[in-house]
């Protein structure tokens, strides 16, 4: 038994990209895909198809190639973090992203920043 979906995913992709594979299978879930769609847009992974053909449904993430990066998972079930608005930081000077989870959806912590919206940070990506 799985207790964190989340930081499940993040490994998945870790060790594909350690492996240098051009795919990673992900089972599916609403939260995971819209951690992945912030991803794709920050071009941090590539493309996400939607599998299923299958019993249970599956995220088809494909990586890019010479894309290394890393993954720090920030709220765990053992303990949330929240940060309002004026508490958002840049991750690595700027370099890198945080995936914020918003009352607007999860967003990027550039994109919270602007909106002026707080909320639970999931995870850091450099």
């Amino acid at each position: 038994m799985i207790t964190d979906p989340i930081a499940d995913m993040l490994t998945r992709i870790r060790n594909a990209q350690n492996a240098r594979k051009e795919v990673v299978r992900v089972p599916h879930s609403k939260q995971k895909l819209a951690i992945l769609k912030v991803l794709e847009a920050s071009e941090f992974v590539g493309k996400i198809e939607e599998n299923t053909s299958e019993k249970f449904p599956i995220l088809e993430v494909s990586l890019k190639k010479g894309g290394a990066f890393q993954f720090n998972r920030v709220s765990k079930p053992g303990r949330r973090v929240y940060v309002k608005s004026t508490e958002i930081k840049p991750v690595l000077n700027g370099l890198g992203i945080a995936v914020i989870s918003t009352s607007a959806g999860f967003l990027t912590n550039k994109e919270a920043h602007q909106k002026k919206l707080g909320g639970e940070v999931i995870c850091e990506i450099y």
